[in-house]
Formats: C-alpha cells, sequence, structure tokens
C-alpha cells in the first residue's frame, strides 16, 4: 500500500515523497482512512509506529480547503519536547501547503504563543499547563475548533494531567471530531476515552504492548555502584556509539552526565530541572552527533526521536513495563534495528522479574569479559586520590557477582523546532 492510496491531497504527498517515506505503517492503515472519514478513534499503537503521520495526515488533508485565520486543530502531548517534535513533523508534511501551526508549551515566553492564538494559526500542539494558561486571556479562545487529538493519553494521565484535561475540553466546542492515542489502554484510559469520545473506530485494542521486533534486550547485572564504570567501559570499547540512557531520577541524571564529562565522554542531560533552552540545545547537540550520550528521565525522554539510534541504556530498571517499553521504544523505530541493554543490581532483580513476566519472556544475561565486578568500596569511576581512571584493559576477568537467577516467566520525526513563531510554508 501507498500514500496516494489513502486520497491525500497532492501537496501532503509532495512532504511525504521530501521526508523519504513511501509505505505506510500498520497503525497509519488503520487509522487515515476513519481519521479522513470523520469518525472519532480510539487508537492503540506502540512507540515508534508512526503515530504522529496517522493522525497530523488526515487532519492536514481534511483542512486543506478550509477557510484560514481560525485555529481548528488541537494536539494536546505531555511534554515539551514531543509538542515541539509533532510541530516540525507538522511542517515538514506541510511544507508544500499554505497550513500554519505553532507550539505551545512551558518554559518559553507567552508572547509569541499568544500572537499564534491571535492569527489562528491551523494547527496548534501544546501541553496541556501552558494552554490552561493561555485560556486565561482573552486571545486564549479556540471557538472555532472542528479537531482534537490526544497524542500519548496513558502518559498523561500517568503525569496527573486529568483535570486540566477535563479543564480543558470545557473551553472547547462539544462537536468536534476526536482522535485518540495511546501506547497503552489501562482502565482510567478507557474510561477518559468512554467520556469523549462518539462511536469511535477502534485500532488494536487486543494488541498486547511490546517492544518493537526489531530490538535486542539484554541484561547485564552488576552491583549499583559499579553502574557508572560498567557503562564507561562499554563506551571505551566501542561497544555503544551513540546511545540514550535513562535513570529514574533528575539528580541521577545530572550525576550521571556529569562522570561521563569528567570522563572525556561528550555527554548531556535532559530532565525536568533543565531550562527549555537547556533541553532544546542539548537534544539538539545528540540528535546533529556533538553528544555521545544523552542521559534523560522517563517524562524528559518522551519527544526524543533520532533516526537510527542504536542503543537504549536502561542505567536504572523502571519501576513498570510500561516504562520499559517507552524507553526500549527510542530505538528500532520504523522498522529498523536496534539494542535495549538493561543494568540490572541485586535490589532491582525484582522489579526486572515483574517486567518479564508481563513481556512473558526472560531476557538473556551478559557479561562483559575483562570488566573487574568485585571492585568495591571507592567511588566507582575514581581510583585514589580523586583522579579519574579508566579500568585498565589488561585486567584479568573477575567472576561477575552471584545474582538470583531470573524467573521464567515509517515514520519518524528528525529534528527540534526551532522557532517557536508561527510559520507558513509556500511553494
Amino acid at each position: 500500500m501507498t500514500f496516494a492510496a489513502f486520497g491525500l491531497h497532492p501537496d501532503l504527498l509532495k512532504g511525504i515523497h521530501d521526508m523519504g517515506f513511501t509505505r505506510p505503517t500498520p497503525i497509519q492503515q488503520d487509522a487515515i482512512p476513519p481519521a479522513l472519514a470523520g469518525r472519532d478513534l480510539l487508537a492503540c499503537a506502540m512507540t515508534g509506529s508512526g503515530k504522529s503521520a496517522a493522525f497530523l495526515l488526515p487532519v492536514l488533508h481534511q483542512l486543506m480547503d478550509r477557510p484560514r485565520g481560525t485555529t481548528r486543530a488541537l494536539i494536546l502531548t505531555p511534554t515539551r519536547e514531543l509538542a515541539a517534535q509533532i510541530d516540525q513533523h507538522m511542517h515538514d508534511l506541510a511544507v508544500h501547503t499554505p497550513l500554519t501551526g505553532a507550539p505551545v508549551f512551558g518554559g518559553v515566553e507567552m508572547i509569541a504563543q499568544g500572537h499564534a492564538f491571535s492569527i489562528g494559526v491551523d494547527v496548534l500542539t501544546a501541553t496541556p499547563g501552558r494552554l490552561i494558561d493561555h485560556f486565561r486571556f482573552p486571545h486564549g479562545k479556540l471557538s472555532g475548533l472542528e479537531i482534537l487529538v490526544l497524542d500519548e493519553a496513558d502518559r498523561m494521565l500517568d503525569m496527573g494531567f486529568l483535570p486540566d484535561i477535563e479543564r480543558i475540553l470545557r473551553h472547547l466546542p462539544p462537536r468536534k471530531q476526536t482522535l485518540f492515542f495511546s501506547a497503552t489502554l489501562p482502565p482510567p484510559i478507557v474510561e477518559l476515552s468512554k467520556e469523549m469520545l462518539r462511536d469511535p473506530v477502534a485500532i488494536n485494542l487486543q494488541r498486547q504492548s511490546a517492544p518493537a521486533a526489531g530490538i535486542t534486550q539484554t541484561v547485564y547485572p552488576v552491583p549499583r555502584d559499579l553502574k557508572p564504570s560498567l557503562l564507561l567501559s562499554l563506551l571505551r570499547r566501542g561497544d555503544l556509539k551513540y546511545v540514550l540512557v535513562f535513570t529514574r531520577t533528575k539528580i541521577g541524571a545530572s550525576r550521571l552526565a556529569e562522570q561521563l564529562s569528567r570522563q572525556g565522554v561528550p555527554c548531556e542531560s535532559i530532565h525536568g530541572d533543565r531550562t527549555q533552552e537547556e533541553r532544546m540545545a542539548a537534544l539538539a547537540g545528540f540528535k546533529s552527533g556533538r553528544c555521545r550520550v544523552m542521559v534523560a528521565t522517563d517524562v524528559a525522554a518522551r519527544g526524543i526521536d533520532v533516526e537510527a539510534l542504536g542503543h537504549v541504556v536502561n542505567f536504572d530498571v523502571p519501576r513498570a513495563t510500561d516504562d520499559y517499553i517507552h524507553r526500549v521504544g527510542r530505538t528500532a523505530r520504523a522498522g529498523t534495528v536496534g539494542e535495549a541493554i538493561t543494568f540490572v543490581s541485586p535490589e532491582e532483580e525484582e522489579d526486572l522479574r515483574q517486567i518479564e513476566i508481563a513481556l512473558n519472556k526472560t531476557l538473556p544475561r551478559v557479561t562483559v569479559e575483562g570488566f573487574d565486578y568485585a571492585r568495591r568500596g571507592s567511588h566507582p569511576m575514581r581510583e585514589r586520590g580523586g583522579r579519574p581512571q579508566a579500568p585498565s584493559r589488561h585486567e584479568a576477568p573477575s567472576a561477575p557477582p552471584a545474582f538470583p537467577a531470573p524467573s521464567a516467566g515509517v515514520w519518524s520525526g528528525t529534528s527540534p523546532a526551532g522557532s517557536h513563531r508561527p510559520r507558513r510554508r509556500r511553494r
């Protein structure tokens, strides 16, 4: 099947061609036709499956012949990075059309965003909190809205945005098409969808959440205090080229990035304590290749979408299977291949066991030849005197720690938005 078979506007097909895509992904094949027909959608699809284009293309097609000057489509998403990514994706698709769009999120000045409301850009991509901020001002009106998209709905609920979503709905016209996209469908999401959707087309409701088929998943048992040294060893051996590393906490992300930087590894961190400018600069450095390692928390990593990212490392075992799936889904996107590595300390084995039970598989354990698993009692990246020291390549292999045995059990955006002002593309 080709994109032309959907009957999309020729100018949108030009944008698709410019981006180098020829065949729609499964979620795009299932979602685009009913969305083009004006139906509400409840779509469950895993991370990296091409959800953004699955809702952007029908939205843009429907807006092509509508009058300009009124915002007719709103896309709600949980994080700033994801909002910026979707906005950029929208402009890449609409490059040959007169359609306009703008991102609306916190951490930047509201003036340009207010201008986007005032002139009525065609598509607003917003995070809930900043959108509500604009509703407090006279310019914050969306009375002409015709299409609402909720992306990453499960993550929005996890982040406590349900009251914000309910407040936003009170500011929107009652009659509108609603496209509801989520990577998972826990009971609260199902209940919310029943309130918001009218006779929706349900897509992939029975699919079990699982990592993409192209992801090789491995587990590296290692004591907690030796995790930084193991990561550094893998980087220096060349086993990892460009890698996205996940930690549970913002403090942990900053600390690990500082440790790697002191060892000469080009590294950045992205988390909620960094300003929006710092986060966008870090993301741009990682996507351009200037930065070899990006250390991120789960929330901040939504929206990190790097083509051909080969490796993801779970420095800390995630507490939930859904978080694991979202993390490892940053690699092997749109049909490519990648590797997901999880560092597990003895204290984290139970969390990992629950993930394996949910995945219905035991992940293979790997030990690194030559790495000193027995080294204890000092800072993992320092020798006496406080000076950094790389693991010696001449060290004899040490036996790995005796951990509990495990229990059995094409489509991506490529760059962050460069400007927060509304943009209009012409032929």
